[in-house]
């Protein structure tokens, strides 16, 4: 994208908020880090652009981002469904409109929405759109937009950001880690963000809960006869067998990918309805959200996900024949 273009959309971004007064702000299901911070990230910028924010998520909300402030303030349609009124919806790190799961249900016709991501798959959903694919996580095009603003951030909000930037880089290891990723982040680090307690608390630690949902799964790694295919799976009675939650299969996918040799790593995870999901990771010869597109799903080249009908056996085995269709 071009700066021109970039600008663009960010006068766009700027002139839907100020056109309205009160916003829905939301993102996609089971949000990750980035998903997280960028909808705290949002609502912090409308709170100073003098407008109101309620920020609501289908799904139970990653505990690990408790630190973040305004975090309790986000409501989960798992414990409640609010009575809410506004004038417009923001939705951010929302590969296209069905990630925003059940929160939908909540918009009134035709109603007015800023679509803020980072995912090449986005159709742009949004009546207002800001979606820049080179971006390395959405907190990244957020920040730029606080910046074109006119504002700075302060230490919470910097926070968010990094968060965001320090998960969906893989603690800025990734490709995905650009000069740019590394300016914003030395930018935060200068506000005072502390990034050896964020990497310690997000990257290393792990829960005793987690670790046993690890063993679990890392005793039925299968690879293809080539070795290029690694994958696992999580039934639908594992998460509860080992006291874990949903936020525990992050980084899990990674132990399929990083053995030598690999080119994809899978996860798959049975939900109670009977459905498959599946979490792709390449290592860069496949492009794996072409793949997650073929069954309905997105992401990014490198990183994507889909869901499948059960059962768990035929799911993986078509998933896994795709792929190895993609590397030949």
């Amino acid at each position: 994208m071009s700066g021109n273009q970039m600008v663009q959309q960010l006068d766009e971004a700027l002139a839907f908020i100020k056109a309205n007064a009160s916003f829905l702000v939301v993102s996609h299901v089971q949000p990750d880090g980035d998903a997280i911070s960028s909808t705290l990230v949002v609502s912090w910028l409308l709170e100073r652009m003098g407008k109101k924010a309620v920020m609501i998520n289908e799904s139970e909300l990653p505990a690990r981002l408790q630190y973040l402030r305004g975090f309790d303030d986000i409501r989960s349609l798992k414990h409640e469904r609010p009575e809410v009124s506004f004038d417009a919806v923001i939705a951010v790190d929302c590969a296209d409109y069905r990630r925003m799961g059940e929160v939908v249900s909540m918009f009134p016709e035709n109603c007015r929405l800023l679509n803020i991501d980072h995912h090449p798959t986005n159709n742009g959903f949004g009546t207002v759109n800001v979606i820049r694919p080179e971006a390395a996580a959405t907190v990244e095009i957020l920040y730029d937009l606080i910046i074109h603003a006119g504002l700075t951030p302060d230490l919470e909000c910097a926070k968010a950001i990094y968060t965001g930037l320090l998960t969906d880089t893989g603690g800025f290891r990734y490709s995905n880690t650009t000069p740019r990723v590394m300016e914003i982040a030395a930018s935060l680090l200068g506000l005072g963000v502390s990034g050896s307690e964020l990497a310690d608390h997000l990257l290393e630690k792990m829960t005793i809960a987690k670790l046993k949902l690890l063993q679990t799964a890392l005793a039925r790694l299968t690879f293809s006869e080539d070795l290029k295919i690694g994958w696992l799976y999580i039934g639908k009675e594992d998460l509860a067998e080992c006291g874990a939650v949903s936020e525990d299969l992050e980084g899990i996918v990674n132990y399929a990918l990083n053995v030598d040799g690999v080119e994809v790593g899978i996860l798959f995870k049975e939900t109670s309805d009977g459905a498959v999901k599946a979490s792709m990771r390449s290592a860069g010869k496949a492009d794996v959200a072409a793949i997650a597109q073929s069954f309905g799903g997105g992401g990014h080249v490198r990183a994507s996900g889909c869901r499948l009908e059960g059962p768990l056996e035929g799911a993986m085995s078509g998933l896994v024949e795709a792929v190895r269709k993609a590397l030949v």
